[in-house]
């Protein structure tokens, strides 16, 4: 953060409980949906814009890739003008723009335009986590600051799986222009919630000096973070997984909308809920199993969360072999704490394919 002033030397920040606290957070949580939700609408219904496009899934998955080049740009000038013009203006200006240029994006004439489109929506978009973080830690209190910070991390997630379970089945009607559109209307609607609930900031005061930071100009603060490999290693772990997992998502959806499986984009997008479902899974088990619990207890209270939410037909030893012995979910056990004969008695991943395989089989009989 630079050019941080304190407004008030006595300033410790909204307490949790207080009035100005649950709007904060409210507001925040609606920033994130409104940035999340538009920034990957477009990714549960890339088969149906490759189709009416004439292109390909590679050219099809940059309309994702723009906007996500588009908010990496924008963060760093977006986090310079936060400091010259206040955080919660910073942000509204973003949101408000983000979302103008996401509703004309899906009717663009052409693919081009489209591209060129969504990167200048990503760009418009980095304002949001650039600034939300800060703007946060300088209005709460620090002791409720982590989970302060939760509710705007459950806010972008919760905008990412809209985004797309909200485009999808419209576009299976309407097309995929009026999907993307849709969700553009929806994250209008949260972009004025935030506008209206966000207090007023009381933890910093802007400022127009361009040499009132004491660790220098921009260019040095950026070059500094460059010079440490320690830095560069977690920018480039950052840039692996989150590029890895989105272009897994981009490109199942072609893999699962044709042959052998022709589904439909609305059961496509359903898969997105997953990631959802492991987040909540993992919560409860960690609610429900105190820490260096015995390993039986661990698995025991695994299997009574998994009936609740319907998964049948594999235990959870099969489960973790789907996992190939390589993340051992929190579901099941600490990794300190597993039960070495247990694991040996996981089948191997060629048992765990056919079994996978037969239970597909015998849910395909029933009517």
């Amino acid at each position: 953060m630079s050019i941080e002033q304190a407004a008030s030397p006595a300033w410790a920040g909204h307490t949790r409980g207080s009035v100005a606290y649950g709007r904060l957070l409210a507001a925040l949580f609606c920033a994130g949906v409104a940035t999340f939700a538009q920034l990957y609408s477009p990714q549960a219904v890339l088969p149906l814009i490759s189709a009416d496009l004439r292109i390909g899934a590679a050219e099809a998955a940059l309309t994702i890739s723009a906007s996500t080049v588009g908010l990496a740009i924008g963060v760093i000038p977006w986090s310079t003008l936060a400091d010259r013009i206040g955080r919660v203006r910073a942000i509204s200006v973003s949101v408000t723009i983000a979302t103008a240029v996401g509703l004309l994006v899906p009717f663009a004439p052409s693919y081009q335009l489209l591209l060129a489109g969504r990167f200048l929506e990503g760009l418009m978009i980095g304002g949001v986590p650039a600034i939300a973080i800060a703007y946060l830690t300088e209005e709460v209190d620090p002791a409720h600051a982590a989970r302060a910070a939760g509710t705007f991390v459950a806010g972008t997630t919760i905008g990412g799986l809209m985004g797309r379970l909200v485009s999808s089945p419209v576009a299976d009607i309407a097309g995929w222009r009026v999907g993307v559109f849709t969700v553009a209307v929806l994250c209008g609607f949260a972009a004025l919630s935030f506008v209206q609930l966000a207090p007023q900031p009381r933890g910093f005061i802007p400022s127009k000096l361009s040499g009132a930071n004491p660790d220098g100009g921009l260019g040095r603060r950026l070059l500094a973070n460059l010079r440490s490999r320690r830095q560069l290693t977690l920018f480039a772990q950052g840039f692996l997984l989150m590029g890895g997992f989105v272009a897994l998502y981009n490109f199942l959806g072609f893999r699962l909308t044709g042959a052998p499986f022709f589904l439909p984009p609305f059961v496509v997008s359903l898969l997105f809920v997953a990631l959802q479902a492991h987040m909540t899974l993992e919560r409860l088990y960690r609610q429900r199993v105190p820490s260096g619990a015995p390993a039986k207890e661990q698995r025991m209270t695994a299997e009574r969360i998994l009936r609740q939410f319907g998964v049948c037909g594999l235990t959870v030893e099969q489960h973790l072999a789907v996992q190939g012995r390589v993340e051992l979910v929190p579901l099941v056990a600490a990794h300190e704490h597993l039960d070495e004969a247990a694991l040996d008695a996981v089948p191997t991943a060629g048992e765990e394919v056919e079994i996978g395989i037969r239970h597909a089989g015998n849910l395909g009989r029933h009517p």
